[in-house]
């Protein structure tokens, strides 16, 4: 088929071991599934309905960059998290099955201008453009199922300039990655190629031109990103 414009490139996500790479669909994340992230932003850590809002899939940015500080922003935070990648999709699944739809796992961050997501929420807006902006989901090369399982538990962290700032578990997850597929199932339908950012831990903090940032999840894998001063 021949395109009236260039047709934009296809993103894709690398695969440990792998010469083939991952092309991503959409990219779905998961708010304040962490109990004392919920805290700490000011809301009830009960066990509510999980609620998920997206980044476009270019804002992918791969292991190991750097990159120029984000615009508009005076409050650039960081959020680290476990990425869950689906190889199948499907409709209203079941949570004894929504595992089979994993393909495999990275390490990712949600990167968030916070003082544009906070002016939205008090004037009753959306808040895309505090989540969804552009280089703002950086994200390892996967880790597929048959190397590492389905991770339910281990330590999930984050430093900036080798200072420990977010620190947890991934057994602290409200909503788990069945359950959270599953749920999600019942919204959209999800489809191979879609990736799921789990929620990050407390601890959640300003970002500076010039910080160097380092994630990691138990035998997931590291992340690394580094601001230009």
């Amino acid at each position: 088929m021949s395109y009236v414009i260039e047709a934009p490139k296809v993103v894709t996500l690398p695969v440990e071991g792998e010469i083939a790479a991952f092309p991503v669909r959409r990219i779905y994340c998961v708010g304040r599934n962490y109990a004392d992230h919920a805290r700490e932003m000011g809301h009830d850590p009960d066990r509510e309905p999980p609620f998920f809002f997206q980044k476009p899939t270019d804002a992918i940015v791969p292991n190991g960059a750097t990159l120029p500080f984000p615009v508009a922003t005076k409050d650039l935070h960081h959020e680290i998290e476990l990425v869950v990648a689906l190889g199948k999709g499907g409709r209203n699944i079941p949570v004894e099955r929504a595992l089979d739809l994993v393909y495999g796992y990275g390490v990712g961050l949600d990167m968030t201008r916070r003082d544009l997501q906070g002016e939205a929420k008090k004037m009753g807006r959306p808040w895309e453009m505090g989540k969804g902006f552009d280089q703002s989901a950086p994200c390892t090369a996967l880790k597929t199922v048959a190397k590492v399982g389905h991770p339910a538990s281990g330590a999930i962290w984050l430093k900036v300039n080798g200072t420990v700032k977010q620190k947890g578990d991934l057994n602290q997850h409200i909503w788990n990655t069945q359950e959270t597929i599953a749920y999600l199932s019942n919204l959209v339908e999800l489809f191979p190629g879609d990736i799921i950012m789990m929620g990050t831990p407390a601890g959640v903090g300003p970002c500076f031109p010039g910080d160097h940032l380092e994630g990691h999840v138990d035998g997931v894998g590291d992340l690394t990103l580094t601001y230009l001063k």
